[in-house]
């Protein structure tokens, strides 16, 4: 859960509007997180429904990515929507799911936390010494639904050695449970591209794990 310190720094009617009332989106064209957006742009009240819908979801990934200590999750998760807030104007209306540009926003947000999210990442590592052979083969086809808090420390180990790039396109797919077409449009990269890049990055971690190459048909 996002603290009310984090999601009260600076100007944030919406915010503080949307804890102290849980505001929720009544029927008709605000039910959807488009809608939503749409009548902010006359009210800016209306934003709090976004934020209630999304602000837990949003906080737990930056969490998973982040971990607790140092409240880099909280913070992440308050400039997420406050940036989303402030840039409201340019959402693509016809898409009324908002998350995939929420992730794509945390994103950004989580690659200027890069080194302490390897340095949580090589700390896992640590955490009760490697795992069994036997076990990465499991570790490798668990990877895209594994949360931080339950990684083994050989893919923990693995994750740290990705790139930033590399590391955020998975977890999209993996924590975020976000759909190709969805991750593409959070990274602004066509949804072919996404393929091509997560078929490389399961290959690199097939390797860091020391497991055998993919069967091809």
């Amino acid at each position: 859960m996002v603290s009310t310190a984090a999601t009260e720094q600076g100007t944030r009617p919406w915010s503080r509007r949307a804890a102290a009332r849980g505001l929720q989106a009544g029927p008709g064209e605000n039910a959807t997180d488009a809608g939503l957006i749409r009548a902010s742009l006359a009210d800016p009240d209306e934003f709090a429904g976004v934020f209630d819908r999304h602000s837990d979801e949003i906080h737990a990934y930056a969490s998973r990515r982040l971990g607790l200590d140092h409240g880099h999750a909280d913070d992440v998760t308050a400039e997420t929507f406050l940036v989303a807030f402030r840039k409201r104007h340019r959402y693509d209306l016809d898409r009324p799911d908002a998350r995939p540009w929420l992730y794509g926003i945390a994103g950004n947000l989580i690659s200027g936390h890069r080194r302490s999210e390897v340095r949580r990442l090589k700390a896992l590592a640590r955490t009760a010494g490697g795992a069994e052979t036997h076990e990465l083969h499991e570790e490798e086809r668990s990877a895209e639904r594994a949360s931080a808090a339950a990684l083994r420390p050989a893919l923990a180990a693995a994750l740290a050695r990705l790139s930033t790039a590399e590391r955020e396109l998975l977890l999209l797919i993996a924590w975020a449970d976000l759909s190709y077409e969805e991750t593409a449009h959070a990274l602004k990269i066509p949804a072919g591209t996404v393929r091509s890049r997560l078929h490389r990055i399961r290959a690199k971690l097939r390797r860091h794990l020391d497991l055998p190459k993919e069967q091809t048909s």
